[in-house]
């Protein structure tokens, strides 16, 4: 292991092995930057040779304006003609603004800073440990990871690098707690046991596909519930011994790099305690007030149509704003309380600690997100997803092998299109027909959907946050880089995919309720 380590095993078995050759040869490559440099200047090319052959397919997407199948014909664009060179010169700072990693990863950490410099964050999981029953925290922790998702990619911000600190709070390896973290959160994106905003969008698409066979095709809001409750509980076992049983000895004993012991869990002092009493009492503050904002009729942060607040609602599209908030107000409190925090000038110091420290990985996204803009203005992705669609319509096989070489076929594509909506809105309209057509009810094609976007969001660069979960990462190796993280995702995501996608042949194979 590149990682600082203590004593390691005597003897390492055949995973192990796999894996620090996997993590020697990922960090071989150069920095993450001069990779997307380098894939940056392949679409170029690749964009340019595909156009000149006139690489181009026809597919039906769901307008999401009139909810009907509009028939269009999708071409490779070249990024070396003259609208391409225009898209390269003129995008250069839109393609960064718009790449909402960085607004959500600043808005947070701001939060979370002050939380973390307060210690508030340390003290908080020392309470955890202390109350929790032994050896439950890695389950608490997978569980809270995967549900997370609820308030959209805020868990990648807030849950992966408290996971970290919880770890180390107990003597355990921190890089373990960070895979832990990510597991959950990117690994299981798609489920939760909650109605969240992606499934409204994911469930309108789904019937709009199904009236194309039957026009009375309606499935609600909590069509998937059952399948993903019951997902949720699978995956937190899965990732939780998979971080036991296989992450964290590969790992080893963590010693920080200035060799001092890993934090304990001993009993917390009274200033501690008392800062947690304060904290507590700024969540209810903090409870109070977006009680005002959301609880009553006509509220301000309802749906101004609908009334509604789960769901399309500016409190669920701004909830990035309540977990700042909350960060910051707790944070505060247990730094007054705790007597950590003396003055505003202190509050605001943490603030610029935390964003200071964005830095490099700020410069990152930034090439990140000139190669996602270019890539999918190129429509490679697109046209690669189609086409696997086809191989697999034509392939004549029954219904069940159908619906498992679908979630085969959208595993494979979201290594490259990690968009959930994007994905579907291609998929949907192909899939949905004919799998109705051939008896399988429309409930069971988006939970089929749903079992293929989400484990390759924990190990494919073009996930946004990846590249986050490595500056992570650094923070307790130095010398960890995209090697160490796939070679710490990896066997995540194998027995994520197969055992999940067992649990959905079961699932169908017994007939069981996916939903209401």
């Amino acid at each position: 292991m590149s990682t600082v380590t203590g004593a390691e095993p005597a003897r390492k078995t055949g995973m192990q092995r796999l894996l620090d050759t996997v993590e020697r040869v990922g960090n071989m490559v150069p920095h993450p930057v001069v990779i997307f440099l380098i894939l940056i200047a392949v679409v170029i090319v690749l964009s340019a040779v595909l156009s000149a052959f006139g690489t181009q397919v026809t597919l039906e997407t769901l307008n999401p304006d009139t909810h009907k199948v509009d028939r269009t014909t999708t071409e490779i664009r070249s990024l070396l003609n003259a609208d391409g060179i225009r898209f390269l010169y003129t995008s250069l700072i839109p393609n960064f603004m718009s790449f909402t990693a960085v607004g959500l990863m600043i808005g947070a950490m701001v939060g979370a800073g002050v939380a973390e410099e307060s210690g508030m964050v340390k003290a908080l999981i020392r309470k955890l440990v202390i109350v929790s029953p032994a050896g439950a925290l890695t389950y608490i922790l997978s569980f809270v990871g995967i549900v997370s998702s609820i308030a959209a990619d805020a868990g990648y911000l807030v849950l992966i690098p408290l996971a970290g600190v919880a770890y180390i709070t107990v003597g355990r390896h921190p890089l373990a707690g960070l895979a832990l973290g990510f597991a959950a959160v990117a690994g299981a994106f798609t489920v939760n046991m909650l109605i969240k905003p992606l499934d409204a969008v994911l469930v309108e698409f789904t019937n709009d596909a199904g009236r194309l066979v039957n026009p009375a095709t309606n499935i609600g809001l909590a069509s998937n519930l059952w399948f993903s409750c019951a997902s949720v509980l699978f995956l937190t076992v899965v990732i939780a011994v998979i971080t036991d049983r296989v992450i964290s000895p590969r790992l080893g004993t963590y010693v920080p790099p200035d060799g001092a012991a890993p934090a304990s869990g001993a009993e917390l002092s009274a200033e501690e305690a008392r800062g947690l009493r304060y904290a507590l009492y700024g969540l209810i503050g903090v409870a109070v007030v977006f009680g005002l904002l959301t609880i009553p009729s006509g509220a301000p942060l309802r749906n101004p149509v609908t009334g509604e607040l789960i769901g399309n609602s500016p409190f669920m599209n701004g909830l990035i704003g309540v977990i700042m908030i909350t960060f910051l107000a707790t944070g505060w409190a247990y730094g007054i309380g705790a007597g950590t925090l003396k003055s505003l000038s202190d509050v605001i110091r943490a603030m610029e600690k935390a964003v200071t420290g964005l830095g490099n990985t700020i410069f990152l996204l930034f090439v990140l997100s000139q190669f996602v803009a270019y890539f999918t203005y190129t429509n490679i992705g697109t046209i690669m997803a189609l086409k696997l669609s086809d191989v697999l319509q034509s392939a004549n096989i029954g219904a069940l092998p159908l619906l498992l070489g679908f979630i085969v076929v959208v595993a494979l594509i979201d290594l490259l299109l990690t968009g959930a909506l994007a994905k579907w809105a291609i998929f949907a309209p192909v899939f949905v027909p004919l799998l109705m057509k051939l008896g399988v009810e429309p409930e069971a094609v988006l939970a089929a959907y749903r079992v293929g976007d989400s484990p390759m969001n924990a190990i494919t660069p073009l996930n946004a946050y990846f590249a986050v979960v490595v500056g992570f990462a650094q923070k307790y190796d130095k010398s960890a880089g995209v090697g160490t993280l796939v070679a710490l995702m990896l066997p995540y995501v194998i027995s994520m995919f197969v055992l999940w996608t067992v649990l959905f042949a079961v699932w169908k194979i017994l007939g069981l309720p996916w939903g209401l």
